[in-house]
């Protein structure tokens, strides 16, 4: 479960997290991409452990809305499995065209780049 929200804020953080204070992501970055733990971003911030503990949560959750109103992971995410459907169809149906194959990479160039 941990490495699921783990995942999941990482890749939310990635879609919001222009939309975070400054110290909303250095919190965030901290605390899910390099594994600090709460002691030691309040430590790092000299601010108590409760305070570093509430604005954690206060901004996962404004990620989770971001993400209920906005929907660019869910996107991202269907697009992604679109494009593999695809290219899965395009590989055994239509494996001596090229233009198709360019096309899927267009579309995965253009997906990676988001």
């Amino acid at each position: 479960m941990e490495i699921e929200k783990t995942n999941q804020m990482n890749a939310l953080f990635d879609f919001y997290g222009s939309l975070l204070t400054d110290k909303q992501k250095s919190y965030m970055q901290l605390y899910y991409a390099d594994d600090f733990s709460l002691g030691e971003i309040a430590e790092e911030f000299e601010v108590s452990r409760q305070a570093i503990y509430d604005n954690i949560r206060r901004t996962e959750n404004s990620l989770i809305e971001y993400e209920k109103k906005l929907h660019l992971l869910e996107d991202f995410n269907t697009t992604k499995a679109v494009i593999e459907d695809m290219s899965s169809y395009i590989k055994s149906h239509y494996p001596k065209d090229e233009v198709l194959k360019q096309f899927i990479e267009l579309l995965k160039k253009d997906r990676d780049e988001k």
